[in-house]
């Protein structure tokens, strides 16, 4: 039941924030854009004229679409030769993905394959709109199992590429679609490839040491991306970290696949600390390299340079210089323009920390700028009103850096004094908190600075963003050295005399949800509120109930819940829930199937029958996110007004 909060008078309402529209993921092809926004207040799919029109809906009006921050594979899919677009839609957050087909100028969803994989998890991975096939990730939600499934959407077709409880994922195609390579991923970072050719029982094993024939040994991580099949199809070539932490260029020869290459790239142009994150291919030799560096988005076009010894040779920057600086891509594509001269024109969205995602067009020639399309805005609330942040990385208790940052409330808004200070942890724990307006924490970040709070934000170890040794530290470790890291951020902000740590919250997400439970009742002296989102609260029990799939990598990458009992009993936050002495308050959305609704319930019945009063709200048309305006409103209202309440501003 959605309860309405009692709120202070504020100079600036969070519909300020949120009158900036979300714009996702755009494609282009023809003389269009489409792309994901939630204009009529959920998320939905919509297109543009590339030289400008009215947002036309291509959906009907209710009908919402998931985040694809959180989503596995792709929103949709535009095919003009079948004159669709292929268009992944779940119900209200259950993340039970149904591939539909609408019209190129929007319609009635149809599903793809009717009723035959209802309440599954079917998602698309890759979608060649050339030829019209399309490869799908198929979770039936009852077994371990992951099914891979190569689907001809002209005809209907589907075939099996067989399942593994480890993945079997679409990674790689070839040009004639014959050769498929398949992924097993074991935890983060930790894949093997195999491949699958027609006519084939069943796949083959092609790099990497499969987990049952590793004898309890440890194998370098891999860390492998999406495979481009070069060379006429005779080698692969990817993003990994086989060869640098923080991730390059590798090429496998299909002839002798024991033998992986590192590719040297040239003409790289930023600097910083971050790590590679794909390369994708333009056509041919043309290719996208992106890389996030100290959370920002940089994109380059360039060619591969095939060979004895290959290369990579980078001929211009898309995104990462001014004024596409310090800033995040959400979804970069392409048409090609001209087939002779390898012409393309690109499309992206891209946002800062303190500014609204916008879609930008790159027509073709080498050096045009990007055009800006859209013209988002926060109404009402000046660009000096908002916060752009300030490093505030840290060295930890072990001299491990830290990567952070500091939110301050601008000058502009006259607040005297130490500000009070909100910690604000991500998901993941694999995840990264990045300068996006629009992902959920943004806009709260923005919205507590405004009403006087300082907000830090710590990258701790198990963060993306920082390499694989980086990443990896939290595997099997929840709960242990990640704690520490965020302590040792609070000592270090116990010296900034802009900062009043007697007044301190803490609010999460998601694993940043078992953080904000942790943290509060490990170290209750730290805090005097606390903002629990579906985080985990008792682990043995969470990992039975999420869905089997899932389970089969928790049970490596955090512990499994018989074996790994004891330990996992010491890592929960319901060990320790007797020595809670803030205010804590629960919010959770109803379908959420990562962090099941009876995990928080079980939690706040807990702490009641302990005679502990605590919020809880729980958003009945919401999966593992907060999605919908109204429901937006009334989370970014909530939360606040309960740290206004409990640390004052």
């Amino acid at each position: 039941m959605l309860e309405k909060p009692t709120i202070s008078k504020t100079q600036f309402p969070i519909e300020s924030l949120l009158s900036a529209r979300l714009l996702l993921e755009p494609q282009i092809v023809g003389d269009r854009i489409y792309f994901l926004s939630d204009l009529a207040g959920t998320l939905s799919l919509y297109s543009i004229a590339v030289n400008g029109s009215i947002p036309e809906p291509l959906l009907p009006g209710g009908l919402a679409l998931v985040n694809p921050h959180i989503m596995p594979g792709d929103n949709f899919h535009v095919l003009p030769k079948l004159g669709k677009v292929l268009v992944m839609i779940d119900k209200l957050g259950d993340e039970n993905y149904q591939p539909n087909l609408i019209p190129l100028n929007g319609g009635i969803p149809e599903p793809l394959f009717g009723d035959k994989y209802r309440d599954e998890q079917i998602a698309c991975v890759h979608c060649d709109k050339e030829k019209n096939i399309a490869y799908f990730f198929r979770d039936n939600r009852k077994t371990p199992d992951i099914e891979c499934l190569k689907v001809n959407m002209e005809t209907g077709e589907v075939k099996s590429l067989g399942t593994s409880i480890y993945g079997n994922a679409c990674n790689g195609v070839s040009s004639d679609h014959s050769t498929v390579i398949l992924a097993d991923g074991y935890t983060a970072g930790d894949v093997v490839l195999y491949y699958w050719k027609e006519g084939m029982a069943a796949r083959k094993l092609l790099y990497g040491v499969p987990l049952d024939q590793r004898d309890g040994k440890q194998v370098p991580l891999t860390g492998i991306g999406w495979c481009s099949f070069v060379d006429n199809n005779k080698g692969l070539f990817f993003e990994s970290t086989i060869f640098h932490d923080n991730g390059g260029l590798t090429y496998l020869s299909l002839d002798d696949p024991s033998k992986p290459i590192d590719v040297p790239i040239k003409g790289l142009r930023h600097s910083g600390q971050g790590e590679m994150t794909g390369v994708r291919r333009v056509k041919n030799e043309v290719f996208i390299l992106e890389y996030n560096i100290d959370g920002a988005s940089w994109a380059y076009e360039g060619r591969f340079l095939s060979g004895t010894l290959p290369t990579f040779e980078v001929e211009r920057i898309l995104v990462g210089n001014p004024p596409l600086s310090d800033g995040v891509v959400l979804g970069l594509e392409w048409q090609i323009k001209n087939e002779k001269l390898l012409q393309a024109e690109y499309v992206f969205s891209f946002t800062r920390a303190n500014s609204p995602s916008q879609i930008y067009h790159i027509p073709i020639g080498e050096k045009v700028a990007a055009e800006r399309l859209s013209s988002e805005k926060v109404l009402g609330i000046p660009d000096e009103y908002l916060s752009a942040g300030e490093d505030a990385s840290y060295t930890s208790f072990d001299g491990l850096r830290v990567s952070a940052r500091l939110y301050l409330p601008s000058s502009k808004l006259g607040y005297k004094g130490p500000r009070p200070l909100v910690e604000y942890v991500h998901g993941g724990p694999q995840g990264q908190e990045r300068p996006d307006f629009t992902w959920f924490s943004m806009p709260l970040i923005q919205y507590l600075t405004l009403n006087g709070f300082a907000v830090f934000v710590p990258n701790v170890r198990g963060s993306t963003g920082y390499g694989m040794r980086y990443m990896k530290w939290v595997d099997k470790d929840w709960g242990g050295k990640d704690v520490l890291d965020h302590v040792e951020g609070l000592k270090r902000l116990e010296k900034d005399p802009r900062i009043d740590s007697s007044r301190r919250g803490v609010v999460g997400r998601s694993y940043g949800g078992y953080m904000t439970l942790t943290l509060a009742s490990r170290h209750p002296e730290l805090w005097k509120a606390a903002v629990d989102m579906f985080g985990p609260y008792d682990l043995p029990t969470w990992v039975s109930r999420i869905p089997p799939t899932w389970q089969t990598y928790f049970r490596l990458s955090l512990g499994d819940p018989v074996k790994d009992k004891d330990f996992l009993v010491e890592r929960s936050p319901k060990t320790y829930m007797n020595q809670l002495s803030a205010p804590l308050m629960i919010l959770q959305g109803k379908h959420d199937p990562r962090v099941p609704e009876p995990e928080s319930a079980q939690l706040v019945k807990d702490l009641r029958e302990g005679g502990v009063n605590v919020d809880y709200v729980v958003y009945e048309d919401e999966g593992h996110d907060v999605l919908r305006f109204k429901n937006r409103v009334h989370c970014y209202n909530t939360i606040t007004e309960f740290f206004r309440k409990n640390l004052g501003n």
